[in-house]
C-alpha cells in the first residue's frame, strides 16, 4: 500500500492550488483520509480530514479557504486551496487510515504520502 501526493508548487498570495493524493495497493477499505502540513521549524499540523461518510474537520487557520474532498471509488483525496497566504507555505502530507490485505490477513495501518511542497510568495 502506498499514498502518492501531487500538485504542490509556487503561487502568489491570493492564488489557488489543488493537491491530490491517491492510494494504491491491496486495500480493503479506507476510513479517514486527510492532509497535514509542516512548515520550516514547526511541527506537523492538521489541515483537514474527511471520513468515509463525508464528515469533515478543518483547522481554524484554513477554514473557509481550503476544501477537502475525496472519491472513495478512486481512493483519492484532494485539497482545494484558495486565497492562499504566505503562512500556508509548508510541505503538505496526505494520510489515510487503511485496512489492507496481507497474505489473507486483514490489517490496519495509518499511511502517509511522501509530501508535496507548497510555497506562497508575498
Amino acid at each position: 500500500v502506498q499514498l502518492q501526493a501531487s500538485g504542490g508548487g509556487l503561487v502568489q498570495a491570493g492564488g489557488s492550488l489543488r493537491l491530490s493524493c491517491v492510494a494504491s495497493g491491496s486495500i480493503l477499505s479506507i476510513n479517514t483520509m486527510g492532509w497535514y502540513r509542516q512548515a520550516p521549524g514547526k511541527q506537523r499540523e492538521l489541515v483537514a480530514t474527511m471520513t468515509s461518510d463525508g464528515t469533515t474537520d478543518y483547522s481554524d487557520s484554513v477554514q473557509g479557504r481550503i476544501t477537502i474532498s475525496r472519491d472513495n471509488a478512486r481512493k483519492t483525496v484532494d485539497l482545494q486551496m484558495d486565497s492562499l497566504k504566505p503562512e500556508d507555505t509548508a510541505v503538505y502530507y496526505c494520510n489515510a487510515d487503511i485496512y489492507y490485505d496481507d497474505t489473507g490477513l486483514r490489517l490496519r495501518r495509518l499511511y502517509w504520502g511522501q509530501g508535496t511542497l507548497v510555497t506562497v510568495s508575498s
